[in-house]
């Protein structure tokens, strides 16, 4: 099953009383909310008035009747208060406890790109079945597997081969499509609209269209999309098109589908290879080669280790004969080698075929390199928890950090020490010399903060002139003290940017663990607390909070807390 984040749409799960009890990222963006502003609150916190009175009024009657909504037009506030206008399905999930409700929401823009990267990829993935040339018992096999219709048409407009879906589809059995002409099996107005798309596929050129038909029995009409791939052989010459056709209305109607569909389109995409039971090659298909670089006539007869980049031990291996044995099929991430040596990431899945009386059995590995959204969401992950100017941590990676630290330090009976940052006469900077040199000095800030600590400290900007040092276990005040000594003095040097002398201070405000807090929040606001008071006593200077006065703590708590 897909995790949350791995959903590209908005996804919200609450109980049945209409509180969140989790929420993707993508949830998160749209509502501009933290998880920790979310979770718990009702859901009808997030809609406005109206939305709200008919969620209870006509929503929530209906799941507990039916168990489920599809396509139910509310209003949610945005990141800015705005109003949107959303598209929500939902449906009750039982997990042996409390049932909880699963809400999938779709802005219009989103669900139009989402389907289309749906329909595109699921596109590839007939290619990529269409492709294989293994006798037909196996194309049979893979073909009826593909969730459309999936046909063969030769120059003169006779069906060579049709799927299960596409026979359905024409309520015919397979004698009396196979070998039929077209105009036979078609009605004339689809004909029509569609013979355009022919006459071109017949030109090597492929098509890809949508088109309302009815169905072959008149009982109601179909949306599909059209995929006409032409067969073009070794001397150049079309020989005929193959057909893909999804049903893009169920889609839409069964959207309880979707992930099943989503993890479809995953496994069935680029390269398709088929192997024996001792995982030696018998074929590949064309995308095999664009995607290693092998051609057939190279790896026809040789064992599939071969794109094995030695990156998966033993133990991994032998898991994958295990549940191949035990359940015929086997899909995860793995890496590979290319013919240039080049190691990629892929999506594969692998399906065991058992073969008739007599004859061996197949294995059919369908695989898609998937290297560049792996870098992708690296990259997307690195710029969600890092400050793009200095590339220091953000607020957000900070509490997971000091987090980890206070958990880790608590069970060990360490300590933790928390220095806030904030640079005395930055303003003056910025505003006389300029956001660019403000900028430089930001960055310059944050590399001798970085030299000034262990591989094992953590500094990170908050935003503005604000940082903060998370010091992992020091010995005691005395190694604490040192360390703001440094930090003063560091950022106290005079400094000179594009020719222009600048100078800056520091005050820091520090907080121990657990003396001075056991919670994170708390913890950042002392040190924010002692900040202020050495501020108020002359700046460039450092404080700690368990030496302030009582007057002093309370005087700034409310202060620190918004930090």
């Amino acid at each position: 099953m897909l995790k949350l984040d791995e959903v590209p749409c908005p996804v919200l799960v609450t109980d049945g009383a209409g509180v969140i009890l989790a929420l993707n990222r993508s949830a998160l963006q749209i509502t501009g909310r933290t998880a920790e502003a979310s979770l718990g609150q009702p859901l009808d916190s997030l809609l406005p008035l109206p939305s709200r009175m008919f969620l209870q009024t006509h929503v929530w009657p209906m799941l507990l009747q039916e168990g489920s909504v599809r396509e139910i037009h509310l209003q949610l506030f945005g990141a800015q208060r705005q109003r949107l206008p959303v598209m929500v399905n939902c449906e009750r999930r039982r997990d042996g406890g409390a049932d909880t409700w699963v809400w999938v929401l779709f802005v219009a823009s989103e669900r139009s790109r989402f389907e289309a990267d749906l329909l595109t990829a699921r596109t590839r993935a007939a290619e990529a079945a269409a492709a294989v040339t293994e006798r037909e018992h196996f194309l049979r096999t893979v073909t009826n597997a593909v969730p459309g219709l999936v046909g063969y048409w030769d120059r003169d407009l006779r069906c060579r081969f049709a799927n299960i879906g596409y026979l359905e589809w024409f309520v015919r059995p397979q004698e009396e499509v196979i070998g039929a002409e077209l105009k036979d099996l078609m009605d004339a107005p689809t004909l029509r609209f569609s013979q355009p798309y022919i006459d071109a596929v017949l030109q090597g050129k492929p098509q890809r269209f949508e088109r309302s038909q009815p169905m072959a029995d008149g009982c109601g009409q179909t949306c599909a999309l059209v995929n006409y791939i032409p067969d073009v052989g070794a001397d150049g010459r079309v020989a005929g098109f193959f057909v893909l056709v999804i049903d893009i209305t169920q889609l839409k109607e069964v959207e309880g589908q979707l992930r099943l569909a989503a993890s479809v389109v995953e496994n069935t995409v680029e390269a398709i290879m088929v192997t024996d039971e001792s995982d030696v090659i018998l074929s590949v298909n064309p995308a095999f080669t664009a995607v290693t670089g092998y051609p057939a006539v190279d790896v026809v007869g040789r064992p599939a280790s071969l794109l094995d980049a030695g990156r998966h031990d033993a133990a991994f291996h032998a898991q994958v004969r295990s549940e191949l044995a035990a359940h015929g099929r086997w899909k995860g991430e793995t890496w590979a080698r290319q013919r240039d040596g080049n190691v990629f990431l892929v999506w594969r899945a692998v399906t065991a075929i058992s073969g008739a009386p007599g004859t061996p059995g197949r294995r059919v590995s369908v695989f898609s390199d998937i290297t560049e959204r792996w870098r992708s969401n690296e990259r997307l992950r690195h710029l969600a928890f890092h400050d793009p100017l200095t590339d220091l941590p953000n607020r957000m990676l900070l509490l997971e950090r000091l987090g980890q630290l206070i958990s880790q330090n608590e069970r060990e009976d360490r300590c933790v020490a928390v220095i806030f940052l904030d640079l005395d006469r930055f303003k003056v900077v910025n505003d006389t010399m300029g956001h660019a040199i403000g900028d430089m000095l930001l960055k310059a800030v944050a590399e001798d903060l970085l030299a000034l600590v262990r591989h094992s400290d953590t500094v990170a900007r908050l935003g503005g002139d604000e940082f903060v040092i998370l010091l992992d276990n020091p010995t005691g005040h005395d190694e604490v003290e040192t360390v703001a000594r440094r930090v003063v003095a560091a950022i106290g040097q005079a400094r000179a940017f594009d020719g222009n002398a600048v100078s800056v201070g520091a005050s820091l405000g520090i907080a121990m663990f657990p003396q001075d807090g056991c919670v994170h929040e708390q913890l950042i606001a002392h040190a924010d607390t002692a900040l202020y008071a050495a501020k108020n006593a002359g700046r460039n200077g450092y404080c700690f909070f368990g030496n302030l006065s009582d007057s002093q703590k309370g005087g700034q708590q409310d202060k620190g807390v918004v930090v």
